[in-house]
């Protein structure tokens, strides 16, 4: 597959996640705490906290809500962690505001989310898109609450074909993928989304799970989120990144290439570390979920 059709295809998948087993146990979140944190303009945020100690906070991927994340969230709270995580506006449970898709504003609920719950001395973990919200976070509103970077198979820094950055995605392919989504959602979904994004093992229900997920983003988010993400560029902000970082991606991910990404977000954040799992896709958030889950864990005792 040519890298940047590949890239654009992976822009488009980038996210799915994965529903918890049906044994899974349920968020243990305080019973007098509401389940929505409101923004400044009007945003009803969906969030859920799983166990006591050191927080983890999860940024999905892109058309996917807090529900990507059950398989990190369940072991590891059970393993002493706090594990919280959130629906995007427009996502999941969170209300559908007409607006509000580009990263800043997106970089502000996340830190409407931080502050609500007073977390200190994060662990921030971001898949994809949720890599890019991360990172502005940071870039807009420091660290103080941060204290460690985690970005897996990021959607970083510059998927966008540019003059200083030739091997991007031309812009018509990603208006290409938004037609499609416009069109017909479930059918994209089905078709060049799902290419590569799971190992030839998963079982087919996952794969329509993931279809489901997905189609709880609105279409109006889903869009604006697609065109928010493709079109940016981290790269002058990663050398203002100065906690300790670490990228996890594939070798093997289709949705957005190992060598447009990880390896070129890693050169660009000082001190950052990229561990490469091999033969592993885009949605390693479960298909490598035991090898994931104790790289997080390691790094945020570390």
């Amino acid at each position: 597959m040519n890298r940047r059709i590949a890239l654009t295809a992976a822009a488009a998948a980038a996210g799915a996640a994965l529903a918890a087993p049906a044994a899974a146990a349920p968020a243990r979140a305080a019973p007098s705490r509401p389940s929505f944190i409101e923004t400044e303009d009007g945003a009803q945020l969906f969030w859920r906290s799983w166990g006591e100690g050191p927080p983890l906070v999860f940024c999905a991927a892109w058309a996917f809500s807090s529900d990507a994340w059950q398989y990190q969230m369940l072991p590891l709270s059970e393993a002493g962690f706090r594990c919280v995580a959130f629906d995007r506006r427009g996502h999941g449970r969170s209300s559908d505001v007409g607006g509000g898709y580009d990263y800043d504003r997106l970089a502000d609920d996340l830190a409407c989310v931080m502050n609500t719950l007073d977390l200190q001395a994060v662990t921030l973990v971001g898949h994809s898109m949720g890599a890019g919200e991360a990172v502005r976070y940071l870039t807009r509103h420091g660290a103080g609450r941060v204290a460690r970077l985690v970005l897996v198979a990021p959607a970083t820094p510059c998927p966008g074909h540019r003059p200083d950055n030739p091997d991007g995605a031309p812009p018509e392919a990603f208006a290409a993928v938004r037609a499609a989504v416009a069109k017909d959602f479930p059918g994209w979904l089905g078709g060049a989304a799902s290419n590569g994004f799971l190992t030839a093992d998963a079982s087919p229900q996952l794969g329509n799970w993931i279809r489901d997920l997905a189609l709880r983003t609105s279409l109006q988010a889903a869009i604006a989120c697609n065109r928010t993400f493709t079109e940016a560029d981290f790269r002058p902000e990663f050398p203002k990144i100065t906690l300790p970082t670490l990228i996890l991606q594939g070798d093997a991910d289709l949705s957005t290439p190992l060598p447009l990404t990880g390896r070129k977000t890693v050169a660009l954040i000082h001190g950052a570390r990229l561990d490469v799992y091999p033969g592993a896709p885009h949605g390693l958030i479960f298909t490598h979920a035991e090898r994931l889950n104790h790289d997080l864990a390691a790094f945020a005792r570390s």
